[in-house]
């Protein structure tokens, strides 16, 4: 079964510093949390907001031992009036047995308002 785990974070400034930090900690996060293997991951998907442009947060990746052959693709969100701005979000489509309501789904910093459902639920 692949299953989709989602993710999300924000920053305080379009630096690229800032922007590959934020989005280690959350993919860090999400192994953690999901005990994932690079081998049982198919792809991830990570996209910013426009007001995010300074660098491909998918560099960080590479970071993590026995990344380097997971398919990664950024891109940018739709630009929604009055939605999070300065925003990472991440997708990743993992092989797993876990069931539906078993996968840790993450978000931090201001991404939290966008699913307070789940965030109270991390572990």
């Amino acid at each position: 079964m692949i299953r989709g785990i989602r993710g999300a974070t924000t920053v305080n400034n379009n630096k690229a510093e800032e922007i590959l930090n934020a989005t280690e900690e959350l993919i860090a996060k999400i192994i953690e949390l999901n005990k994932i293997q690079p081998e049982s991951v198919a792809s991830v998907f990570i996209s910013t907001t426009e007001d995010l442009n300074a660098v491909f947060p998918s560099k960080v990746l590479r970071n993590f031992p026995g990344w380097t052959y997971v398919p990664v693709m950024c891109m940018r969100e739709i630009p929604v009036r009055d939605s999070l701005t300065k925003c990472i979000r991440i997708m990743l489509h993992v092989n797993t047995d876990a069931a539906q309501n078993e996968i840790n789904h993450v978000y931090l910093n201001g991404a939290k308002i966008l699913r307070p459902d789940l965030t109270s639920s991390l572990r």
